[in-house]
């Protein structure tokens, strides 16, 4: 079965019964929390290897994530385990962040600069592209210094490039096709 098949079939489960309990926001922030720990290279080691019995990767399961998350989002871990697919994990945890976003009117929206922009340029950007899409945004941010300036951003699907290395490469190759 393809992976996102089954990540699909999974976060559709999840989230209605987080709906059902009232703990969609609760579990989202579980979601969070499993994404950045399964995102660690020692975590994703774990995930993928085989050796490592199902036993042993739940008993962990519960060591790293007991009382850090709610016992609903435990549960699913353990179940995932117990099912042999822990390997999907992290696109489990992209998926239920999309349909959240999705649920909830959120735009997930990414700014690309040089150099680290501080919260209150966060909230400028946020409440412009808030005022264009006419939704609410869930804003990351990411440091690229071969960017020179200028900034990248994405929004769904569009992006906008207004980055200096890309305005020097169009530059470079209107002058190379003028002089050739």
């Amino acid at each position: 079965m393809n992976q996102s098949k089954i990540a699909v079939r999974y976060v559709k489960a999840f989230f209605e019964l987080a709906q059902d309990k009232n703990q969609l926001d609760k579990v989202k922030k579980d979601i969070e929390v499993i994404a950045a720990t399964c995102g660690q290279t020692d975590v994703q080691l774990l995930l993928e290897s085989p050796v490592v019995k199902t036993s042993k990767k739940k008993a962990l399961f519960s060591d790293i994530f007991k009382g850090k998350i709610q016992e609903l989002s435990l549960s699913f871990l353990l179940m995932i385990a117990e099912n042999k697919r822990e390997v999907h994990i992290p696109m489990i945890c992209l998926d239920f962040m999309e349909q959240y976003r999705t649920y909830k009117g959120v735009k997930a929206a990414k700014v690309t600069t040089a150099s680290l922009i501080d919260s209150d340029l966060q909230k400028q950007i946020s409440k412009v592209i808030s005022e264009v899409f006419k939704t609410d945004v869930e804003l990351t941010t990411d440091e690229n210094t071969e960017l020179i300036g200028g900034f990248i951003l994405r929004v769904g699907d569009e992006q906008i490039d207004a980055s200096v290395s890309t305005k020097l490469s169009k530059l470079k190759r209107e002058f190379l096709d003028r002089t050739i």
